[in-house]
């Protein structure tokens, strides 16, 4: 089918503007900030029983992270958050709304972590990072009013890698999977890379640069810490969400992660998304087959976490 109508005066928009990638990161940054905080103003997001900003302990010290909290009584499940940027931009402000929306549509503990950010700080410490976070929040579960038997991770992109990542090294500890168009393999080419490399919100130079900012020495990609599609061993993962979209060049590396965890019996709720485009978890405001989509994989995350896990095995 082709690409949703709805989206296409905005891709229009970013494909004039120019690449992230020709700016140095900071300036980058800044930009990304912008457009999100142009699309808050558009479509306010909803509001959650509380917001508080924390430290959180990192690989090599704090991070700054923030609690979203919903409205019904706790104990909830908690859901910890990286958000997307191809490892190199992105923060808690930019990932504000969505955080809000997850909190609010699924009904969880939404613990967002500002993990430290490439080029500054390369492969492995954005993982590190992750895997620290998700630590504190296990040891602090109770002061986040959550339930520890029903703590999953989840982000998106870059995000949607470090979750998977987090889940393979914890992976007694973690309730369920959020991966929304992960990142799973760094270092191979898939026929969506080509197909959906430009034109589409994520453009095949952004990759290349994001993953040069991640990853200076290449090699080390094909280590699960940095592709967790090349883990040795799935089984007994948590249960997970993985979400893909038709134009998206990380489609088929998000399709063959949803493939390699069903094969080792882990229950995966596999979704693409046709018609849409890298980003569209954020872009409900602009499509109503986005917000549709939105709303559908926050009750499949407001299910799993739900549920009792033994009986999910």
């Amino acid at each position: 089918m082709p690409v949703d109508p709805q989206l296409s005066e905005l891709l229009r928009r970013v494909d004039e503007a120019p690449p992230l990638s020709s700016f140095e990161p900071p300036q980058a940054r800044e930009r990304f900030a912008r457009l999100n905080e142009l699309a808050a103003r558009f479509s306010p997001p909803p509001e959650v029983a509380a917001v508080e900003d924390v430290a959180v302990d990192g690989a090599e010290g704090d991070l700054r992270a923030r609690v979203y909290r919903p409205a019904a009584d706790g104990p909830h499940p908690t859901l910890v958050f990286f958000h997307g940027g191809g490892f190199t931009i992105g923060d808690l402000d930019s990932y504000d709304a969505q955080c809000r929306i997850v909190c609010t549509e699924a009904e969880v503990v939404v613990l967002a972590v500002d993990y430290r950010l490439a080029p500054e700080h390369p492969y492995p410490a954005a993982a590190e990072d992750a895997i620290a976070a998700t630590h504190w929040a296990l040891d602090h579960i109770d002061e986040l009013g959550g339930d520890p038997d029903r703590v999953a991770v989840g982000g998106d992109s870059a995000g949607g890698n470090l979750s998977a990542v987090v889940a393979q090294q914890l992976r007694d500890r973690i309730a369920a999977q959020f991966l929304i168009y992960p990142s799973t393999d760094l270092v191979n080419e898939w026929p969506s890379h080509e197909e959906n490399g430009r034109g589409y919100f994520l453009t095949r130079d952004e990759m290349e640069w994001f993953h040069k900012n991640y990853l200076p020495d290449a090699e080390r990609g094909r280590e699960p810490l940095a592709s967790p599609l090349h883990a040795d061993d799935f089984a007994g993962l948590a249960p997970a969400i993985v979400a893909t979209a038709e134009f998206d060049p990380l489609r088929d590396a998000g399709d063959a992660y949803a493939d390699a965890l069903a094969r080792a019996g882990v229950k995966v709720i596999h979704r693409r998304y046709d018609g849409l485009v890298h980003g569209f978890f954020g872009f409900g405001a602009f499509s109503t087959t986005a917000d549709a989509a939105i709303k559908e994989l926050c009750a499949d995350l407001r299910g799993l976490v739900s549920a009792d896990r033994s009986a999910l095995a």
